[in-house]
């Protein structure tokens, strides 16, 4: 059975929880998925949502931001942008989630 591969792209901070939280989603239906916070910044995130990037990459996925703050503030794994598209040629689904900002 062939595995699919999810990247969920966030580019505006209202949809960045929701779009970690559809990320969990697909990994528990045994999809590889992986979120991307871009181009912002987002607010310190909550006890519940840690607990669900920490099941996320129990699941094998992971979340990433482009934005340095990102990382130091929610533990995110940073990722260029040069490596993003390294990644996302990898993937067999890539879901641009939310409206820009």
């Amino acid at each position: 059975m062939e595995y699919k591969k999810v990247c969920l792209m966030y580019r505006h901070e209202d949809y960045a929880v929701d779009g970690i939280r559809s990320a969990l989603g697909l990994a528990v239906e045994n999809m590889y998925a992986y979120g991307v916070v871009m181009d912002v910044e987002i607010p310190k995130l909550d006890d519940l949502t840690i607990e669900s990037i920490e099941m996320l990459r129990d699941m094998e996925g992971n979340v990433y931001s482009t934005i340095p703050a990102n990382v130091e503030k929610n533990g995110f794994e940073s990722l260029t942008i040069e490596e993003l598209g390294e990644k996302l040629r990898e993937m067999t689904h890539i879901v641009p989630y939310g409206p820009r900002k």
